[in-house]
């Protein structure tokens, strides 16, 4: 990774300045100044394995750092360490949504950072992110962020922000399935789906039950694999069926009942594991962004100056893959203490490995 910093100006190794960063992300640290902190406090321990020529680096240049580090480059070594310690898991869903730091927003200024990411489910990784300028751009990052992960054998999911064509092209071309949600933003294909409801048979059924926090909730996936109603249908890769999910949820405290619809369009032609990724979607927001919201403090985050945002999300990443992958039988954020309490288990969660 190419080091920002002018040369004459370098005071701290990029090697051990990384390595400070990740090693207090994962034990919870949230701040630049916190990272600093850290660092002094383990400043002797430190010295048996990093140079440390000049000491911790301060708050200041974690932050200049950090602030001028390609977030693309950063991303491709993201990525690299990913391919490492990722298991090949046929049929794994990989759930691709955004995300939007609130707290990256300047004063004065409407958009925040906005990430756009990708979970796979089995491996409990996330693949890779990419930032856009808002979210109205997510249509041209989501084929930017596909070109750089590894998708055979699997089932891309996407909700209605990602139902492009260009979209579902490229999924195809990496020799994996998608399932995409269609909503009134593709009217026309909306409508085609609906029609196909009202007047074709459906042609395979997956019913399943789940009782839990005080509510019982059905969910109905039925498919239908006749798309002559579908205008147009050829222009969608691969395409060979219409999705529509129905869901009931009885409130046993209350008595109320709720009932809602929605759509897809996908490459699989058989209702159980349509309907098993489109519930594996959710995934994402309550493994990763819901996660990164509680355990990480993502969305308080008020880093700004330059690339900080989009590479301490990139940091954040890291630390998520690392404490997902042990097996330690407590949450996320027990396991950023145990991080911080013990050099053992810190040390335990940078070597994992395949």
């Amino acid at each position: 990774m190419k080091d920002p910093r002018i040369e004459r100006t370098k005071q701290h190794l990029i090697d051990d300045i990384l390595f400070i960063a990740i090693a207090s992300v994962l034990c919870g640290i949230d701040s630049w100044n916190e990272m600093e902190e850290y660092g002094e406090i383990k400043k002797e321990w430190l010295e048996t394995f990093l140079e440390l020529p000049n000491g911790i680096p301060s708050h200041d240049t974690f932050n200049r750092f950090f602030s001028a580090l390609n977030p693309e480059e950063f991303e491709r070594c993201f990525l690299s360490w990913i391919k490492t310690i990722q298991k090949k898991t046929n049929g794994e869903v990989v759930s691709i949504d955004g995300k939007t730091m609130r707290g990256s927003r300047n004063k004065g200024c409407k958009s925040a950072t906005h990430i756009v990411s990708a979970w796979a489910d089995v491996n409990e990784l996330v693949l890779g992110q990419i930032k856009v300028d808002d979210k109205s751009n997510e249509i041209t990052a989501i084929p930017v962020l596909l070109d750089s992960l590894l998708l055979e054998g699997c089932v891309v999911t996407i909700d209605a922000m990602g139902c492009q064509k260009k979209i579902a092209r490229k999924i195809v071309s990496k020799k994996a399935d998608y399932i995409l949600a269609v909503k009134e933003n593709q009217k026309d294909l909306y409508d085609d789906i609906l029609d196909s409801y009202r007047v074709l048979p459906v042609n395979d059924y997956f019913e399943d039950i789940d009782y839990g926090h005080g509510r019982i909730e059905t969910r109905k996936c039925s498919i239908i694999n006749d798309l002559t109603l579908v205008e147009g249908f050829e222009k969608w890769k691969g395409l060979r069926s219409i999705v529509k999910i129905e869901r009931e949820r009885y409130f046993k405290a209350s008595g109320k009942q709720e009932n809602e619809s929605s759509y897809y369009i996908s490459t699989l032609n058989i209702a159980q594991p349509i309907s098993n990724g489109i519930r594996k979607h959710w995934g994402i927001e309550n493994k990763v962004h819901w996660v990164l919201d509680v355990a990480f403090n993502e969305d308080l985050s008020r880093k700004r100056a330059g690339n900080a945002a989009k590479n301490y999300t990139n940091l954040n990443r890291i630390a998520l893959n690392l404490l997902k992958k042990d097996d330690a039988k407590v949450g996320i954020k027990s396991r950023r203490k145990m991080a911080g309490w013990g050099n053992e288990y810190l040390l335990k969660l940078i070597n994992q490995k395949n």
